[in-house]
C-alpha cells in the first residue's frame, strides 16, 4: 500500500500482534508476518518506496491501470460495489473508479484504520454520486461487508502485488475467501508480479538509498514502540534476495552478533548471523498464476500486460460463471 505523506501518529496495535510477535521470534527459523510493517511509520517508508527508480511494480502497475481503466471498467456491475482488498493508497482506486461511473458505491478494506479512513474521505469527495463505505479490517482473514454493500452486486480489487505476499496455499485460501465475500458472478482485478531478470528483481528491493532497509527495520522498532522491547536496530541488517528455486523474494533482519532482546516477561536470543525472515514477495509466470486461479475456484478471463512483461493486472471470474466470460 502507499499512504499519504504527513506526520507519523500513533498507529492502533492489532489484537494478536504481541502474540504473532512472540510465537514468530520463538519460531525455528525466526519470522514475522508481512503485515505488521504497515503502521504510520512503515506505510510512509513504502510511499517512498513506490517513488524510487529501481522499484519498478507501482509505476508500471499504474500504467497499466491507466491504459486500459476503460476494458476493466467495463466488467464492472451497473450499480454494483468495487471492493477494494487492503485498500491502503486511493490512487489506484481512483483510475478504475473514474472509469466505473455505473457504480453505486465503493468499500476500501484495511488494518491501517487511520490511512483507511483519510483516504476514503478524499475519495468520497472526489466522487460525490458514490457511496464510499470504509471497513476496518484484516482482509487475510474471513471479514463481513457491512449490509448495504452485501445488498450489491459486487467487483473485487486487489492491486499492489500483494497476492505474492502470501505463501501459495494462503494465497488459495485468500481467493477462496474473496469469492465468498464478492458473491456468484464477480468479476476480481489482481495485480501480480511476474518473474524477471535476477538483477531487476534483487535491485528492487535493495535500493541505494536504503529506503527498504530502513521499512524493514521499522518492524523492530514498531515493536519497541507498541510492545515496548528493547531491540537495537544497529545490530541487525537488511537482507533481500531473489530465491529463483522458490520464485520469491526473501527479505530477513540478521543479527550481527550474539544478543539477547526483551519483549515483555519473554527474552529472545539471537545468534550472529541469524535471522528474522520477515517478507516473501512470490513472483509468477502467467502459467503459474494461472494454476492457483483455477485451483481456487477462478478462471483467468482478461489479462493485460505492460511492455516489457514485468508485471500483469489479472481479471478473474468465477469459474461456475466462466461460460458468460
Amino acid at each position: 500500500m502507499a499512504a499519504p505523506a504527513r506526520a507519523i501518529e500513533p498507529y492502533p496495535s492489532s489484537p494478536t500482534f504481541a502474540a504473532d510477535v512472540i510465537a514468530g521470534l520463538n519460531a525455528e527459523p525466526k519470522r514475522l508476518p508481512a503485515k505488521y510493517f504497515y503502521d504510520n511509520a512503515g506505510a510512509l517508508l513504502f510511499d517512498r518506496i513506490t517513488k524510487l527508480p529501481e522499484y519498478y511494480p507501482t509505476r508500471t502497475e499504474l500504467g497499466i491501470l491507466n491504459d486500459n481503466a476503460a476494458a476493466i471498467a467495463q466488467l464492472f456491475p451497473a450499480r454494483g460495489a468495487l471492493v477494494e482488498f487492503g485498500s491502503g493508497s486511493s490512487v489506484k482506486a481512483s483510475i478504475v473508479l473514474a472509469a466505473a461511473p455505473q457504480l453505486t458505491a465503493y468499500c476500501p478494506v484495511d488494518i491501517s484504520t487511520e490511512v483507511l479512513h483519510h483516504e476514503a474521505e478524499l475519495l468520497q469527495k472526489r466522487f460525490p454520486n458514490l457511496k464510499v463505505v470504509p471497513v476496518d479490517a484484516d482482509f487475510t482473514r474471513p471479514f463481513e461487508l457491512p449490509p448495504e454493500m452485501a445488498a450489491l452486486p459486487r467487483a473485487g480489487f486487489f492491486p499492489g502485488s500483494t497476492i505474492g505476499n502470501f505463501e501459495p496455499h494462503e494465497a488459495c485460501t485468500f481467493l477462496r475467501n474473496a469469492s465468498k465475500v464478492l458473491g456468484r458472478g464477480a468479476i476480481f482485478i489482481i495485480g501480480v508480479d511476474l518473474v524477471k531478470d535476477r538483477a531487476v528483481l534483487n535491485a528492487a528491493y535493495n535500493d541505494a538509498e536504503g529506503i527498504t532497509a530502513k521499512f524493514n527495520l521499522n518492524v523492530l522498532a514498531r515493536i519497541n514502540r507498541e510492545l515496548g522491547a528493547n531491540f537495537n536496530l544497529k545490530c541487525f541488517e537488511h537482507h533481500a534476495f531473489f530465491n529463483r528455486e522458490r520464485s520469491r523474494i526473501e527479505m530477513h533482519l540478521a543479527s550481527v552478533k550474539r544478543q539477547k532482546v526483551k519483549i515483555g516477561g519473554e527474552t529472545i536470543e539471537f545468534r550472529p548471523g541469524e535471522t528474522i525472515h520477515t517478507e516473501n514477495s512470490y513472483k509468477y509466470t502467467t502459467k503459474s498464476f494461472g494454476a492457483v486461479a483455477r485451483g481456487s475456484g477462478w478462471t483467468v478471463h482478461t489479462l493485460w500486460t505492460d511492455a516489457e512483461k514485468y508485471f500483469a493486472v489479472y481479471a478473474l471470474a468465477q469459474q461456475a460463471d466462466a461460460g458468460h466470460a
